[in-house]
């Protein structure tokens, strides 16, 4: 089975936001906000996924990947 992948570093670094920032703006923690950037987070909530698109201006596909597995 495959998994999904976030690619919450690259958009952050795209948009020049750390994670302090985008943490306040999404209203969680630094540390909640690290696992989810390090894939290390089994789930995410819709509505922090909807949170952190809205702070960053993208869409959930900017930040979620499909990986195939081998």
């Amino acid at each position: 089975m495959g998994k999904i992948i976030l690619k919450l570093d690259v958009v952050m670094a795209e948009r020049h936001m750390s994670l302090n920032e985008l943490a306040e703006k999404v209203g969680i923690t630094n540390v909640n906000l690290s696992k989810i950037k390090n894939n290390r987070v089994n789930a995410i909530r819709f509505s922090t996924l909807s949170a952190i698109c809205e702070a960053l201006d993208c869409e959930p596909g900017d930040i979620l990947k499909y990986e195939k597995a081998e």
